[in-house]
């Protein structure tokens, strides 16, 4: 059996199939970084030594890196807010934005990456830069990810934006929320293994 798209809420959920979808797509989420924090505090409280993230760590590149991630995040709701408005101008400018954001996001990792492996740390140096790498890695590809599917809506499947706006609008919706948990997982992962 197939479930259908609907562009409305349902009443036996309160929400429509691909917000149901996203939420129990990310609970999963949840659970890997959640396993990945709870590995790290397992190996922290159990190490004789653990180095603070700020002492080898780039603190100032993760900080402009959050505010970029955080920027990104506004001008996702902003995209979506603009369909709302019916601008579909001012919906690809703020797609745009976050896109741009995502990428400068993933230079700036490069380069921090760059750093640790010309210092010859690499995630066989320690349990911290195995966890570092591990987690600040994975968070990378769920960036990937999103830029992926921003750039999608952003250029081909905007076409639906004169078919079907309501399902567009859902879409964005979606997208927004996959974006923000990325976010998200940055706000967690930054004083985690930077300062702390």
């Amino acid at each position: 059996m197939q479930i259908p798209y609907n562009a409305v809420e349902r009443p036996d959920t309160g929400l429509y199939n691909a917000k149901l979808g996203i939420w129990l797509f990310l609970a999963s989420e949840v659970m890997l970084f959640g396993a990945l924090f709870s590995s790290l505090v397992l190996l922290r409280v159990n190490a004789t030594t653990w180095p603070h993230g700020w002492e080898i760590l780039n603190v100032p590149l993760a900080t402009v890196n959050t505010i970029v991630l955080i920027s990104s995040s506004v001008t996702m709701v902003m995209s979506w807010a603009s369909l709302l408005e019916k601008n579909f101008a001012k919906f690809r400018r703020y797609l745009g934005g976050t896109i741009l954001f995502a990428f400068v996001f993933l230079v700036i990792k490069a380069f921090e990456y760059g750093a640790k492996f010309e210092h010859g740390l690499l995630p066989s140096t320690s349990n911290f830069f195995a966890t570092y790498f591990t987690m600040t890695g994975l968070h990378g590809l769920h960036v990937i990810g999103g830029i992926i599917v921003n750039i999608y809506l952003w250029g081909p499947g905007s076409k639906m934006w004169t078919t079907d706006p309501a399902r567009f609008i859902n879409r964005i919706e979606v997208a927004g929320l996959y974006w923000h948990f990325v976010d998200l997982v940055w706000i967690f992962l930054f004083p985690i293994l930077y300062l702390l």
